[in-house]
């Protein structure tokens, strides 16, 4: 199974600052764990500078991402708070097909509600929900209705 981990980085900051990215350990660690075989990409391991980029660079990681999303079995959602970048690769995710989990306090919004199968108020409920099976159930769900 191939994961997609997208989760803020820049959020709604003014300047060249990115958000503490420490749940992006914390997330992987425990899908690595219930999932041992699974492939989870996380964005920012391998462009932990890519506040730096050239427009041209943040370009090509962010299209290569955002086509990771439309490929991924399951897409796991940080958010928060409002994220671009997020929302657009959940909203591809969703418009391919992909199962999207998202973990944002943000229940009411629009895109966050449209695109995500479940969302999950805070890290401790979406570990719970995938304690439970419930992601699973879910994962297993989509690929269900993709062969339909």
């Amino acid at each position: 199974m191939k994961i997609f981990l997208a989760g803020i980085m820049q959020g709604s900051h003014f300047g060249t600052l990115v958000h503490d990215q420490q749940y992006r350990q914390s997330l992987r660690t425990i899908l690595e764990a219930h999932w041992p075989q699974a492939e989870v990409y996380d964005p920012f391991a391998g462009h932990a500078n890519s506040i730096s980029y050239s427009r041209n660079r943040a370009r090509e990681v962010f299209l290569e991402h955002v086509d990771m999303c439309r490929r991924a079995d399951l897409v796991i959602a940080f958010i928060p708070e409002a994220s671009l970048g997020t929302a657009i690769e959940i909203w591809e995710a969703w418009q391919h097909g992909r199962t999207v989990v998202t973990i944002s306090p943000m229940v009411h919004n629009w895109v966050v509600l449209l695109a995500s199968a479940k969302v999950y108020r805070d890290q401790e409920e979406f570990q719970a929900a995938l304690h439970s099976g419930q992601i699973d159930s879910l994962v297993k769900k989509s690929k269900t209705a993709k062969t339909d």
